[in-house]
């Protein structure tokens, strides 16, 4: 029996990342507050397996009952010299990151958990992957600032956005570096004891 998808983000290119495989998810926003000082503590790789069992909980708290559903939370931070950069937030923040990254490399690291609410149980993983930038002009930086894009993405960046151009190689898997990686979401569900078929059906055309 297929599984409903419940998606525990309120991210864009998670939910487009889903339905390119034809998962149609429901979307329920954990309202987590990401700021805490005892996560930002946290080394980056562990900072998103926290946070996306933080949400992936915090979703199933508000929806008691659900049957035939599987959770998903994720979360994403860039780690940079050892540093975890979230979302620049502003446009001064995200100018600074930009000249900092440019023509260097880093990790994008992210973190997931789904939770089956039939067999009770979870499975937590993180995708990671290196990324790197060409050398940025200022124009370009500025510009790229001012369209609003990174502010409110990790790392300042995306790879399905307009910062595409700017990034040079990556090693490891493209969907994770967008916020949830397929493979990974692949290796969950198998590990949960349930068929790859179960999540995301393919639809037969005869």
């Amino acid at each position: 029996m297929s599984k409903n998808i419940l998606l525990a983000s309120a991210s864009p290119s998670r939910k487009r990342l889903l339905e390119s495989i034809g998962i149609d998810p429901t979307v329920v926003v954990s309202g987590v507050d990401e700021e805490r000082p005892e996560l930002l503590a946290l080394p980056p790789a562990d900072l998103v397996i926290a946070l996306a069992i933080l949400k992936a909980h915090t979703v199933a708290a508000s929806q008691p009952g659900l049957t035939n559903t599987l959770i998903i939370g994720c979360d994403s931070t860039f780690e940079f010299e050892g540093q975890s950069l979230g979302k620049p937030l502003t446009r001064e923040a995200a100018i600074a990151r930009s000249r900092a990254l440019s023509g260097k490399s880093g990790y994008l690291h992210t973190g997931h958990c789904v939770i089956d609410t039939d067999q009770k149980i979870e499975v937590s993983d993180i995708s990671t992957s290196k990324v790197t930038f060409a050398a940025m002009s200022d124009a370009e930086i500025i510009n790229y600032v001012d369209s609003g894009e990174p502010l409110q993405v990790a790392g300042g960046f995306t790879l399905d956005g307009l910062s595409a151009p700017f990034i040079t190689h990556i090693e490891g898997d493209p969907s994770g570096i967008i916020g949830l990686s397929l493979p990974t979401l692949r290796k969950i569900t198998i590990n949960l004891g349930l068929p790859w078929s179960d999540v995301a059906p393919v639809k037969v055309n005869r």
